[in-house]
């Protein structure tokens, strides 16, 4: 069922913002709406009635972004009058759409020849989540994706990497190498101390078992850092 609107929703002058907002989309660049104006579009979906111009300000208001908005967790979302099930699935729904989006290309083809696409999968997957989050890319012999799997979600500094675990998996598998992927809620993707110990701890491990540790990416909203780009694998 469908969320209502309360209040007065505004009879055909809301109607008539919807239709025009929705031909503004379908038939001109949809970059040109402002964030707001796409969270309206996917609150449309579970609110068929009503204006909910000012829920999605509100949105954007308290995240800042329409990538903040659609990646905020599920229970902070509900926190916000006016945000029912059926919003909070709406803008959920568009976020997983993404990830699933930007991940396809991959399926198949070799990681290290497609490092964009992947990057832009990880950053659109982790670089907004209000924790860490570990993930691990397990890839065959010609480097093509097996599996992405996430490994655990952690603290707002801290997520750990299980050695033995990693390494466990890669052999069910058949997989011969290893992307690591993590993310930096604070924003700096800059790796700490012990990111830099595990990722290491990580590769001498794996390496008698004849897997590759190609790369450890750290994904922050300020950008990425590669352990290989920066030479230190």
């Amino acid at each position: 069922m469908a969320e209502t609107e309360g209040g007065n929703d505004g009879g055909s002058d809301t109607a008539g913002h919807r239709t025009r907002l929705r031909r503004r989309f379908l038939n001109s660049d949809p970059e040109a709406l402002a964030d707001y104006e796409l969270l309206e579009l996917l609150l449309f979906l579970a609110k068929p009635r009503g204006d909910v111009k000012p829920l999605a300000k509100r949105l954007i208001r308290r995240f800042g972004s329409y990538a903040e908005v659609i990646s905020a967790p599920v229970d902070t979302l509900k926190e916000i009058d006016g945000m029912g099930e059926a919003s909070v699935a709406a803008l959920k729904t568009a976020k997983a759409s993404a990830v699933r989006l930007l991940g396809a290309p991959l399926l198949n083809r070799p990681v290290l020849t497609n490092w964009r696409q992947l990057l832009d999968y990880c950053r659109a997957a982790m670089a907004h989540e209000p924790v860490e989050e570990l993930r691990v890319l397990y890839l065959d012999t010609r480097n093509r994706l097996i599996r992405d799997e996430r490994q655990g979600r952690g603290t707002i500094d801290h997520t750990p990497l299980y050695t033995r675990e990693v390494c466990r998996r890669a052999l069910d598998l058949g997989a011969t190498a290893l992307i690591v992927v993590h993310n930096h809620p604070s924003g700096d993707p800059t790796p700490s101390r012990a990111d830099i110990q595990t990722t290491l701890h990580l590769r001498d491990a794996a390496a008698p078992l004849n897997i590759t540790l190609h790369d450890h990416v750290v994904v922050g909203r300020q950008g990425h850092f590669s352990f290989r780009e920066n030479r230190l694998l």
